[in-house]
């Protein structure tokens, strides 16, 4: 698989709504994994605003599940669509591809909930749509570890390709350069979700 690039990319919120990771009976380790997706998101959202790459978010029933996370809304470039979709798949709502196809981005990075039923299904319907499509692993989530692995399989069996924040942020930077001169505004996102060594001339 080539390096993705920045250029090429659009950022699709999948589901990152409190009725997917913050609701009643979720136990103590999924909610601090689901906590730690939401982290994950919100920084991954704000690189990509910092690096121009556009955004959408598609939700799933607003009304019983809320809106989006407002600190992953907050980071989001002005202007980007939140939609919502009647189908667990993004791609079953012609007004969310369209607002994809319109960003002229072949490369669909999806991140948000869950992993085995809402991003896994958005993610192969866009490889049948013609797009590239990337999953950050960390930056997905279900309340069942053995269920996230489940669709992460059932994506790369699909031809969707496995990443992690890490790893794309990096290809997205792409040069030494480009790190350096971004780290010092990243640093306003908070504490990157890895361990952040800074690049040295």
């Amino acid at each position: 698989m080539p390096l993705v690039r920045r250029e090429d990319c659009v950022l699709v919120v999948v589901d990152a709504q409190p009725g997917f990771f913050a609701y009643d009976g979720l136990s103590e380790d999924d909610a601090m994994r689901a906590a730690d997706a939401v982290t994950r998101i919100a920084w991954m959202t704000g690189l990509a605003a910092l690096l121009d790459v556009p955004a959408v978010v598609v939700e799933e029933g607003p009304q019983r599940n809320g809106h989006t996370d407002p600190g992953i809304l907050a980071r989001v470039p002005p202007g980007t669509p939140v939609i919502e979709k009647p189908t667990f798949g993004l791609t079953a709502c012609e007004e969310a591809v369209e607002a994809l196809r319109a960003t002229g981005r072949p490369t669909a990075v999806l991140v948000g909930f869950e992993t085995d039923v809402c991003v896994v299904q958005s993610a192969i319907g866009l490889v049948d749509l013609g797009f590239r499509a990337v999953v950050p692993e960390d930056a997905a989530y279900t309340n069942s570890a053995l269920e996230h692995e489940r669709g992460l399989i059932r994506m790369t069996g699909a031809g969707v390709e496995r990443n992690h924040c890490k790893g794309l942020a990096f290809e997205w930077l792409h040069t030494v350069d480009r790190a350096l001169e971004t780290f010092p505004e990243a640093a306003a996102l908070g504490t990157p979700p890895w361990r952040l060594s800074r690049p040295s001339r």
